[in-house]
């Protein structure tokens, strides 16, 4: 063995691996508090390759065994056996989408300036210099490079932060997450952004000079690993632009992520994960600048100048990636309209104005910023699929890092039209900030939003009308779903609802609105169903409640309908469909008499008719709610209007379960009579003087099925139907010719 190594022990690495001491937590936002006890104490005594060994011995990064060249340059480290199998999960399952290897880097780069900008203020007499990112690559030697003049790491902070892919349960971790019975949420605690370098990258190189060493004994040492083992030695000839400090990571990127070299793909990257970091991003990019050169093609005549064109050149320069500034950081006192339209239009990429716009902070428990828009039209995303995942557009940022735009947790489902910006301070992390916890911070933002939206849409509804009009029509459907699905505000949405009424002309109105303008003693809010306005409008049972001056809400669409039962009641007052048994309307003693003797008179009718029409209905009975029309079909209770059996028919799949719904619905039908008409005295007279003639059935079918036509069901054999209104118009017409032939002879 060479004179100047020897061979040394350390303890055996049994605990190993549950998740990445990350470069975030080398970039000093999870610096060991050991580590940076010792050197903000300035005990430089001891040498910085000794520090290492210490570290590493009492952390387990050595191996059992292992070799370090004490009067060499390079120290060699490799990992433990699990840490190949962590390295797979990390690369292969912790993150569904490469790119955003890219965020992490540059997030955990602006969390070391933030670190060096702190320790400055504290812990240094020397003021920062101007801190930013820069980036750039090199297409030949296929290398993308990520570097910034934060506070950097020293030796031993590289070995421990970087070499250290976790502290322990190494084997345990990898058992439990191959049977998905991991606890991820342990991973986030240590973090693994620096690692996602790996799934584009097959080597990497870390250089780094400490902000925290003394001025005049800052070096630059290189860390460099391909996965799985690492060397550290120091690298005098490595240059970085930062004049105190900083770190660079050069990524030897692999064949397939060749993309990540051009500067179009790094533009769209950084402007989409990190438009609002806070220090400057710099990306090395080529512009195409244009000379003017004298046109040798073109001979000047003389006493004339020498005509010129443009050459194009191209040159490389720095671009400021992150121009545009976190809006929602400002007072909302001192942005005005003109900025938030701005910034919604550039964010979002919209072109409309925002209807309404709500900017706020929340402090307490929890801390965060929102700036969320009501857009004036439906987005484009929503237009064809109302709840479609690329429509969603609250954007979630942690530290002003964009994180997500698509977490259903963060706003419920009701509300996806709106667009907006999150930003907490608060919020536990998981794997590289990519997945979210389901946290009670987050239920917390969660409540704190929709009360906000709310709040928002108040305003509008009493202060611009006409605003909140064009709000209702292009929004109301999502309040009627979120009435349906959202137990939690189920309550709240109740007044916000609006529907079309028989006294609201071509306006809707609200339940409240309703009720304010309900007659004395009536305590049942009343709606009908139908397809459409005027469907709902000559619903045969509509006569008794205009003849009462009740009014009627219409629910003229099946969504409607599922609203209304969702709805229940409201303030005390029952909501009553006027077309299902069960309707009660107010009666003086006289009507009650009256009532029971007609009942009584033709009680024989509708037992009569029950048995021509068969399974055709339920029952037949004798009804309080006609006024003009003979007859009418209701429903039962719990039964559903005939737009509501469409509709869930339509959604069935299968012939043999569109039967036996059909057969249900009409099992489900009520015929009612109306003993005044003078139809139904014919049917009277009818039975009593010939039940049994094919003329008497045909006008008991016609009945039955002229109520279903106007109550909006579909008759069971049109035909039939069009043959018996033929036969009819034939007798009548019939008897008319011949008044006319016996006029003219006796003329």
């Amino acid at each position: 063995m060479a004179p100047n190594v020897r061979q040394r022990s350390s303890p055996v690495l049994s605990t190993a691996v549950v998740g990445i001491a990350a470069y975030a937590a080398y970039q000093a936002r999870s610096l060991i508090p050991e580590a940076f006890s010792v050197f903000a104490r300035g005990r430089a005594s001891r040498t910085a390759s000794s520090l290492a060994q210490d570290a590493a011995r009492r952390r387990g990064v050595l191996r059992a065994t292992e070799t370090v060249e004490v009067g060499a340059q390079v120290e060699n480290y490799e990992f433990q056996a699990e840490v190949g199998k962590v390295m797979d999960i990390i690369v292969n399952s912790l993150y569904s989408n490469k790119d955003v290897f890219l965020r992490e880097l540059v997030s955990n780069a602006a969390d070391a300036c933030d670190k060096k900008r702190f320790l400055a203020l504290t812990e240094s007499d020397t003021p920062p210099e101007p801190m930013k990112l820069r980036i750039r690559t090199d297409k030949d030697k296929r290398l993308l490079i990520i570097e910034d003049n934060g506070v950097g790491m020293e030796k031993a902070e590289l070995i421990e932060n970087l070499g250290r892919i976790a502290r322990s349960g190494t084997a345990n971790f990898v058992k439990n997450m191959a049977q998905g019975d991991a606890d991820v949420s342990l991973i986030g605690q240590f973090g693994v952004g620096f690692y996602s370098v790996f799934l584009v990258a097959n080597k990497v190189e870390v250089v780094s000079s400490s902000f925290k060493a003394p001025e005049g004994e800052r070096k630059n040492i290189k860390w460099i690993s391909e996965g799985s083992s690492f060397t550290v030695q120091e690298a005098p000839e490595e240059k970085l632009f930062g004049e105190q400090s900083g770190t660079k990571l050069i990524l030897h990127l692999k064949e397939e992520a060749q993309e990540y070299l051009d500067s179009g793909k790094l533009s769209d990257l950084l402007k989409k994960y990190s438009e609002f970091i806070t220090f400057p991003i710099e990306l090395w990019n080529e512009k195409v600048q244009y000379d003017q050169v004298p046109d040798e093609s073109a001979v000047a005549k003389p006493g004339e100048k020498q005509k010129m064109k443009s050459v194009p050149r191209s040159v490389y320069e720095w671009e400021v990636m992150n121009k545009m500034k976190p809006i929602w950081l400002r007072n909302p006192d001192v942005v005005n309209a003109s900025e938030y339209s701005e910034f919604y239009k550039t964010t979002f990429k919209a072109f409309d104005e925002p209807l309404a716009t709500t900017h706020f902070k929340v402090e307490g428990q929890i801390e965060f910023r929102a700036l969320v828009f009501i857009p004036s039209t439906m987005p484009f995303e929503l237009t064809r699929d109302m709840f479609a995942e690329g429509g969603r557009a609250m954007r979630l940022y942690v530290k002003r890092v964009f994180i997500n735009d698509k977490f259903e947790d963060l706003i419920p489902r009701w509300l996806t039209f709106t667009r907006g910006v999150v930003d907490s301070e608060d919020l536990p992390l998981n794997v590289g900030r990519e997945i979210l916890q389901k946290s009670r911070t987050l239920k917390i933002i969660r409540k704190r939003l929709v009360r906000k939206v709310l709040d928002t849409i108040d305003d509008l509804r009493e202060k611009s009308p006409d605003k909140y009009d064009q709000f209702w029509n292009s929004y109301g459907k999502y309040f009627k779903v979120g009435l349906v699905e959202d137990l939690d505000y189920k309550d709240e949405l109740k007044r916000f609802v609006r529907f079309f009424s028989s006294k609201s002309g071509d306006n809707q109105t609200s339940i409240p609105e309703y009720i304010s303008r309900m007659k004395e003693g009536q305590d049942k809010i009343y709606f009908v169903t139908g397809e459409g306005r005027k469907a709902a409008e000559i619903a045969p049972a509509m006569e008794k409640m205009k003849q009462k001056g009740y009014e009627v809400l219409y629910m003229v669409d099946p969504l409607d309908e599922i609203c209304s039962q969702s709805i229940v009641d409201f303030e005390g007052k029952k909501l009553m469909d006027i077309n299902k048994a069960g309707l009660d309307v107010a009666k003086t003693e006289e009507e009650k008499q009256q009532m029971e003797e007609v009942s009584k008179d033709y009680e024989s009718v509708a037992t009569w008719l029950k048995k021509v029409l068969g399974e055709r209905v339920q029952k037949v009975q004798i009804s309080e709610r006609l006024v003009d029309s003979p007859a009418t079909l209701v429903q039962g209770e719990w039964g559903m209007s005939p737009m509501m059996q469409r509709y869930m028919k339509s959604q069935t799949t299968s012939s043999s379960s569109d039967s036996a719904f059909a057969i249900g619905s009409r099992n489900q039908a009520i015929l009612e009579i109306n003993p005044s008409h003078p139809v139904i005295e014919q049917l009277k007279f009818a039975m009593e003087t010939d039940p049994e003639s094919d003329d008497t059935e045909d006008k008991v079918m016609m009945v039955y099925e002229t109520a279903a036509l106007i109550g909006g069901y579909q008759i069971e054999d049109p035909g039939e139907f069009a043959k018996r209104v033929t036969k009819l118009m034939a007798s009548v017409g019939g008897r008319g010719s011949r008044s006319v032939t016996d006029a003219e002879v006796l003329q």
